[in-house]
């Protein structure tokens, strides 16, 4: 058996993303779906997306991780809350992923979303909810509008270097109204500089800016980056061949599978992972002891001692 666990999962919930993001995305699916000369309306694809994401206790996706074989996940929890209104504060959840945790045990480590933005007492929010519940980590999302290397998250870093929390930041692009330029991976470099301590994960950085993230990766020893959206980019076509070129690049201790639930969620875990497995192409010449580097072995690397499984 392969132990398979997901760096890059989101509860598929309205109480955490936001509606305006969903509006977003799928005007921008509406986009894609006209140049090709069918174009929904864009009201209607929004709101079978929106209709998506009501699995707020997150039973639907443990559901699919069984049927899967994924083990266990990383809930990502972004903080939209200064650019787009409609979601829970940061404390807020943060406690209902705590509650998700207790009614899934073992099943979900968790990266809190914070904003430099929120001033000193998002920093003292965020040391209290870290401590409270066991957080595992932090979740950036830039396009909001900052840098990760914005002197306002050195607090955040400082709390992280001091409980061994990785960091996980969102790179490239993301809905349309927000903002692309903060979201280039090399705005973490000075940041992962600052702090070799902290581990840094590029979000998405085995899917967009691929050779800078994998520069970052390769040279930096605090930078990691994720395979999160592999099977939803429009760009690739043929994921599978894109995953076996990302694997045969030389850095796959720096590598983390991740596959940003419930991003494509019509597609399926299960089928996705069977192509991932079991398929004759994404690991094709990547030996066994790289597979269960991505697979497992790299997530844990990055996590604090207390948050890894007891074997």
């Amino acid at each position: 058996m392969t132990t398979v666990y997901d760096g890059h999962c989101h509860v598929a919930s309205t109480h955490f993303i936001p509606r305006a993001f969903v509006e977003d995305v799928a005007s921008n699916v509406c986009g894609r779906l006209g140049s090709m000369g069918a174009a929904p309306r864009p009201d209607r694809v929004a709101a079978g997306m929106v209709a998506q994401q009501e699995d707020h206790l997150a039973d639907g996706l443990v559901k699919e991780m069984d049927a899967a074989g994924i083990d266990r996940s990383v809930l990502l929890v972004p903080d939209f809350g200064l650019r787009m209104s409609g979601t829970l504060e940061p404390a807020e959840a943060a406690r209902r992923h705590h509650e998700i945790r207790l009614r899934h045990p073992g099943r979900f480590w968790v990266y809190i979303g914070v904003d430099p933005r929120r001033g000193p007492e998002g920093v003292q929010a965020f040391e209290h909810m870290a401590d409270a519940y066991g957080l595992d980590g932090v979740k950036l999302y830039p396009p909001c509008g900052y840098s990760p290397s914005d002197p306002g998250l050195y607090p955040y870093y400082e709390i992280c270097a001091a409980r061994r929390l990785p960091v996980l930041v969102h790179t490239g692009p993301t809905a349309r109204s927000l903002d692309y330029e903060p979201a280039h991976p090399l705005r973490v470099d000075k940041a992962a500089r600052d702090f070799p301590r902290v581990n840094f994960i590029l979000g998405h950085g085995g899917l967009i800016h691929v050779d800078t993230c994998a520069y970052l990766a390769a040279y930096r020893p605090n930078v990691y980056l994720d395979t999160g959206g592999f099977a939803s980019g429009p760009s690739l076509p043929s994921w599978p061949e894109h995953l076996n070129r990302l694997f045969r690049l030389g850095i796959n201790h720096k590598i983390i599978f991740g596959t940003d639930w419930p991003l494509g969620r019509l597609n399926g875990l299960k089928l996705l992972m069977a192509e991932v497995l079991d398929g004759a192409t994404v690991l094709a010449g990547v030996s066994r002891k790289d597979r269960s580097l991505l697979l497992h072995e790299n997530l844990l690397r990055v996590l604090a001692p207390r948050s890894r499984p007891v074997a």
